[in-house]
């Protein structure tokens, strides 16, 4: 799993590690008095595969998330907290996938007409 630096956390590696199975792949920094096992983290983020995994957001995930803000209008949020911004954020998505589903169904490719579709393009 890709990450941005925000997800640097010692739970969530052992969350991601251990019950998801799956590695968490972010920005990672080296300081004084690293673990050992952090050190490995550190390693292989700055590992030619580690940055070849990361570079991947920049062509899949942030293209995407500009897309939803666009489409939305929901750059900047017009609300804060937690709670607030993820449903929000988690019905636009939910809204996006459907009129995606919905062209994919009727055969309309053009991305414009999601837009069109919601009223503000």
């Amino acid at each position: 799993m890709i990450a941005d630096p925000g997800y640097d956390d010692k739970k969530l590696y052992e969350y991601s590690k251990k019950v998801l199975v799956i590695d968490l792949v972010c920005p990672v920094k080296r300081y004084k008095s690293t673990s050992k096992k952090r050190l490995e983290i550190v390693c292989f983020y700055q590992s030619i595969l580690g940055q070849a995994i990361y570079s991947q957001r920049s062509i899949s995930i942030e293209p995407l998330i500009e897309h939803i803000k666009s489409v939305f209008r929901i750059n900047p949020l017009p609300v804060r907290g937690f709670h607030m911004v993820s449903a929000i954020v988690l019905l636009s998505v939910l809204i996006y996938q459907i009129m995606v589903y919905y062209n994919r169904k009727t055969d309309t490719i053009n991305p414009k007409s999601i837009k069109y579709m919601l009223g503000t393009g």
